[in-house]
């Protein structure tokens, strides 16, 4: 770039008459300002590692105790370090150094600190204690017991004053391990609907085999590694289920989140790209603070949200993180650009990110070789990119362009497509744009960056993310926060660019450089564009009704939508299939997710008494019993009760010892063919949907899990609106995303009809109070 030479922060010639050394003021500014931002955040960080190690205590708090503690003694002349300083006197020749007031000073100073720490210890237990009570979870809709307030009064009193981000890290309690029987018991129960007797019955058999025999030996290593470790599960779901796997990422993996579904801020690519870049990095400021609002949850996943890469690797991948990245890189029409975020020692403003982005968009040199389908490689098969990793971007240029990719604190494609919500052509528009953020062309998004963000040419932006660091969730509060700040809080100009003024001397872009053999890459991209042009997807606008009406059922909204689900998969397939949907372990250190078996015996009833057309009474007492027992299960996993991670974690250890169980071996091979997920809403502060409901989002998806089977996302949205998103595969003969959600729709209506009469709601006088 023109401006690269200011970079430059000296040069020097020798001559005869000596060297000639040349300064360049501005540049030895910059680093002066770059060095300056990098100490403070140092600073900020150790001390936020203060603030979160005393917590709940403070350091007020220490002079508080301290102080009270040598006033007290002073006020009854005691000695305030209780005979301490006496003690050590008699092994070490203090009275030589040391006044008598100043042992006093310093004994009381010490012993202070000890009753300091001992009250910490002592509130941080009972914190402990207090979370780890999860009574609360069982309060009936529309009232809270008194226990439950009792219990949010004292977690407040002992969550201190100002807890921040990671403050609760420490009284998490830890994931229990289920016993043996509970596990198998439950397995047993889960699949007894799916299957025949006959083949029951040998499950059965193996079932009780293996807790009578293997399972013991196994739970015996597994509770050695809940005593040492922070969480049993975390490591090796983490390693086994994402890094480990061969696979392509992209569509099998990473999923997307969208837009808002109604409002357009800006058509201007570059000013929309401005707001959101702006707003993320204003997010990874607060990230950095530990400022993020704290919940007494596990905060572990938000850590790697920035400046991480997944690395590819022959037998497993690994998640490279940096502490610090001060660049981001922009993908557009084949070139590759590494743009600083920082200038004069502070964060670009909106308007000088867009200047940023608008010279991107208007740079008209060719991809360099091997560059404009490059990350295809991150697209494909994971050993061949780890292959052509290690041949081609060891050394060179090549390796520090990657860097430059690796190391930033996220991606940005600058898309040359255009994707919206178009009301007079809802499906295909919808479709388009869902398939884009999933898997694009399959060489514009670096698949392997914690997340991408993708701004199209008419200014409609998502994201894609990889999983293997987080679950959806972190990255959903990320994108609540952006959609929250981008229309409302930084806002545009009446002519669409971001607000303010472009810098007059700011450094433009760094294109990087490359050169790789373009053979390399059409392996990878010929198995991406398989996989991508098999993605049958459809997202469905539900507004017909939302979680308003089924509020007043006295029922969990997501119960209604899992049974409404396993309804219309009946319909689809006249068959019932093991059903995943994921739930959060987050009340415990490091938890992820638990998986709830939602097609239960239950459930099942209540679809046979549908499909047969029993009596309304009948449906609606099946329709209770379905939503009590799925209500169950969501508050066993969240509490460390769900079966499918300690099965997972059994496997690993009969893996380790080198024992086959063929328990286990069945049951980790058993098909989810429908695989389920709910996008929560965390911030609903930030969204007042009643009098804006326009500023709603179109929520996010995932590709299919099973070839022959269904994904399914969904949002609820306000009172009105829930958004699903569905996925399947265009090769499975059984499939079809389109009808599935008509299924879906129907199965929806078909249950609220079943609580009406007249018009009147009447599921609350048969559901739970």
């Amino acid at each position: 770039m023109a401006e690269a030479h200011q970079a430059v922060a000296f040069q020097f010639t020798v001559s005869p008459d000596g060297i000639d050394l040349q300064l360049c003021h501005e540049a030895l500014r910059q680093i002066y300002l770059s060095g300056l931002h990098s100490w403070k955040k140092r600073f900020i960080r150790f001390k936020n590692g203060v603030m979160t190690g005393v917590y709940p205590g403070s350091p007020g708090g220490f002079m508080v105790v301290v102080v009270s503690y040598m006033s007290y003694n002073k006020y009854q002349q005691l000695d305030p370090s209780l005979g301490l300083i006496s003690k050590l006197g008699q092994h070490m020749p203090i009275s030589r150094y040391m006044s008598t007031d100043s042992q006093k000073i310093v004994g009381g100073v010490l012993v202070g600190t000890g009753l300091w720490v001992s009250i910490i210890m002592i509130m941080r237990s009972v914190l402990k204690s207090l979370l780890s009570w999860h009574g609360w979870m069982y309060t009936s809709h529309g009232s809270v017991a008194w226990s439950t307030r009792l219990w949010m009064v004292l977690v407040k009193v002992f969550s201190g004053r100002k807890p921040m981000l990671y403050s609760f890290q420490n009284s998490l309690p830890r994931l229990p391990v289920p016993s043996i029987k509970d596990t198998c018991k439950r397995y047993l129960e889960s699949v007894r609907p799916l299957m025949e007797d006959e083949r029951y019955q040998r499950m059965e058999g193996l079932t009780k085999d293996f807790e009578k025999n293997l399972g013991p030996r196994l739970q015996w290593y597994l509770k050695l590694k809940s005593w040492w470790a922070s969480n049993y599960v975390s490591d090796w779901w983490e390693e086994y289920i994402y890094l480990r796997g061969r696979g392509p990422i992209m569509v099998n993996s990473n999923y997307y989140a969208m837009d808002f579904l109604y409002v357009f801020p800006t058509s201007i690519q570059a000013a929309r790209a401005g707001n959101a870049i702006h707003a993320i990095m204003l997010y990874r400021r607060k990230l950095d603070r530990a400022q993020i609002k704290p919940v007494p949850l596990c905060s572990a996943q938000w850590e790697p949200m920035f400046n991480t890469t997944r690395v590819p690797g022959l037998e497993t991948d690994i998640l490279q993180h940096v502490n610090d990245s001060k660049h981001i890189a922009v993908y557009h029409k084949g070139r590759f650009f590494k743009v600083w975020m920082f200038y004069d020692g502070r964060l670009l403003l909106p308007r000088e990110i867009e200047q940023q982005m608008a010279r991107i968009l208007a740079d008209t040199t060719e991809p360099m070789p091997g560059e404009e389908k490059l990350a295809a490689l991150t697209a494909g098969d994971r050993t061949p990119w780890a292959n052509a990793r290690e041949t081609y971007f060891s050394r060179g240029k090549n390796k520090q362009s990657l860097d430059a990719i690796e190391k930033a604190a996220f991606c940005v494609t600058l898309d040359d497509t255009e994707q919206r919500f178009e009301s007079d052509n809802p499906d295909q528009s919808l479709v388009s744009y869902a398939k884009s953020l999933l898997h694009g062309k399959c060489y514009d998004r670096w698949f392997d960056k914690s997340f991408n963000l993708i701004i199209f040419k008419n200014g409609t932006m998502g994201l894609n993310a990889e999983h293997s660091w987080a679950d959806a969730p972190i990255v959903g509060h990320l994108w609540e926060h952006v959609l929250s700040m981008d229309p409302i809080k930084l806002g545009y100009t009446e002519a669409g660019h971001c607000k303010g003024e472009p810098h007059p001397n700011l450094p433009g872009p760094q294109k990087l450089s490359w050169d790789i053999p373009a053979e390399v890459i059409q392996s990878s991209l010929k198995v991406a564009r398989t996989l991508a042009d098999d993605v049958d997807s459809h997202i469905m606008p539900f507004s017909d009704f939302g979680k308003g009406l089924i509020k007043k059922c006295r029922t969990s909204p997501d119960a209604f939508i899992q049974i409404a689900l396993q309804l219309a998969h009946y319909r689809d397939k006249k068959k019932f299939c093991l059903t995943y949907e994921a739930s959060m372990t987050r009340l415990f250190r490091e938890g992820r997710t638990e998986t709830v078996r939602s097609c239960t015996s239950e459930s099942c009833a209540f679809v046979r008494a549908m499909i047969k057309g029993e009596t309304r009474d009948e449906c609606l007492r099946l329709l209770k019993l379905a939503s009590e027992k799925h209500q169950s299960m969501y508050r066993l996993a969240m509490t460390g009760e769900g079966i499918d991670r300690h099965l997972f974690c059994l496997y690993v250890v009969s893996k380790y010892l080198g024992e086959d169980s063929p328990f286990l071996k069945e049951v980790l091979s058993e098909p989810w063919r429908l695989s389920t997920s709910q996008t929560p809403l965390q911030q609903v502060e930030l969204f007042d949907l009643v009098r804006h409901p326009e500023y709603v989002s179109a929520g996010g998806g995932f590709g299919p899990v099973a070839d022959d089977g269904y994904g399914v996302s969904y949002i609820i949205l306000g009172e009105n609106l829930i958004n699903f998103h569905i996925s399947s595969k265009h090769s499975s003969p059984e499939t079809d995303s389109h009808r599935f959600g008509g299924h879906i729709r129907q199965a929806m209506l078909d249950i609220k009809a079943l609580s009406m009469r007249k018009g009147k709601l009447e599921l609350s006088s048969v559901l739970p109070q």
